[in-house]
């Protein structure tokens, strides 16, 4: 594995995903509105959610894929819920689990986002983007360094 040696990356890099810091923590109700959720996964630039239910049980998980099935199907986002379009797969990881394994499960399953379990509960998604950045040893404030 190659990495950068910069301040507060360990030596050898990031190995797990519990050691980097994600950037998505959006998770989505099981009744939350289909067109709020579009809105959302726009304005921050987000591709998918986890979706939970009222005790914060991981259900599923909602992507702009979704989204866009269910207007391809010229159905209306403002009387749909994250539970009537969402992808009913609970794929997760923990936060010990290895990059390198999240990685492969990202390519394997064609995921953007893939939900981590905390503590029993999905408290939040690692990116593609998140899973790059520690593999080569940067942190979230990338656009302020320089690299020789």
């Amino acid at each position: 594995m190659t990495t950068l040696a910069r301040p507060g990356v360990p030596a050898g890099g990031f190995k797990t995903i519990g050691q980097i810091h994600a950037t998505n923590d959006l998770l989505f109700r099981r009744r939350q509105n289909a067109m709020g959720i579009a809105v959302e996964l726009l304005t921050t630039h987000t591709p998918g959610a986890p979706v939970v239910d009222e005790q914060g049980e991981f259900i599923g998980f909602v992507s702009e894929f979704d989204i866009l099935r269910a207007l391809s199907a010229e159905r209306d986002l403002n009387r749909l819920t994250a539970e009537d379009i969402m992808a009913k797969d609970r794929i997760a990881v923990t936060d010990d689990t290895g990059i390198e394994e999240a990685v492969r499960l990202m390519e394997e399953k064609r995921l953007l986002n893939l939900p981590v379990r905390k503590n029993g509960k999905v408290a939040y998604s690692i990116t593609r983007h998140d899973l790059l950045r520690a593999w080569i040893g940067l942190g979230v404030d990338i656009e302020n360094m320089t690299v020789s």
